[in-house]
């Protein structure tokens, strides 16, 4: 076929985030977007799961009030900015495109995403880096 299933890469691509880089807050002050108190219960649970499918290990330096899932980063060298990295799983063999995992431009989230990405394409097409 196509695919050895020899060896994967991984790369990754910065995409910046429809963010104002005016419109953030330090990544330690608390926001609350909704009183979690008067919320539904179907509310309070997706946003429960929403936090905790997002746990960090690292305060970011800021946090985006129009789009939070985006991370602050200066990964291209120039000024900081939000963004979200667009991360390819790749056979090395014959350079194709294997799966692909959106996350906030951040390292941790990054490795993270090769993790899924490699679980995905062998539970999808029974293919594992040897």
């Amino acid at each position: 076929g196509l695919v050895s299933g020899e060896g994967f890469a991984t790369d990754a691509s910065v995409i910046k985030a429809d963010a104002n880089r005016q419109k953030g807050v330090p990544g330690d002050e608390v926001i609350n977007f909704l009183d979690t108190e008067s919320a539904s219960r179907p509310i309070r649970e997706y946003l429960e799961g929403l936090d905790k499918e997002n746990a960090r290990t690292t305060i970011p330096k800021n946090i985006s009030l129009t789009d939070p899932q985006s991370s602050w980063t200066a990964a291209t060298g120039d000024r900081a900015f939000y963004a979200y990295s667009t991360n390819y799983l790749i056979d090395i063999e014959n350079n194709i495109i294997l799966d692909v995992e959106p996350t906030p431009a951040h390292r941790t989230a990054e490795v993270n995403s090769t993790r899924k990405m490699i679980e995905r394409v062998e539970e999808k097409f029974d293919l594992k880096p040897h």
